[in-house]
């Protein structure tokens, strides 16, 4: 289960920005999940439970968004979301010379603590 090891990045993430901003609780914890990475959003809340267990995270809501992939064209720098029905081809000049630039990461994107707000 590889969420687990991405809980434990995301917690130890989160400790160091509250350490960062002086935050003695923290209460909710958004992270964006790109589709690639093969997550499962419920197991990686369960692993988050866990890894944040006797730390300033534990009980703080896990806040899960989804990131699309993103690709970009080396042919003619446009981007675009490779799909089924873009038979994964830029949609600009159906090249399928690409590189995914969005949708492989799991990613800190804020820390809340409601009392300092």
């Amino acid at each position: 289960m590889h969420e687990m090891s991405y809980a434990i990045r995301l917690v130890n993430m989160a400790l160091d920005a509250a350490k960062q901003n002086n935050l003695e609780n923290v209460d909710a914890v958004t992270v964006e999940v790109g589709q690639m990475t093969g997550v499962l959003p419920h197991l990686l809340s369960e692993a988050y439970q866990s890894a944040s267990k006797s730390t300033i995270l534990e009980g703080s809501k896990l806040d899960i968004i989804k990131a699309n992939v993103t690709a970009l064209c080396n042919d003619c720098s446009s981007t675009y979301e490779p799909n089924a029905d873009n038979d994964y081809r830029c949609p600009t000049c159906k090249s399928l010379n690409s590189k995914i630039i969005k949708g492989r990461d799991v990613s800190l994107i804020s820390i809340i603590d409601y009392e300092n707000i």
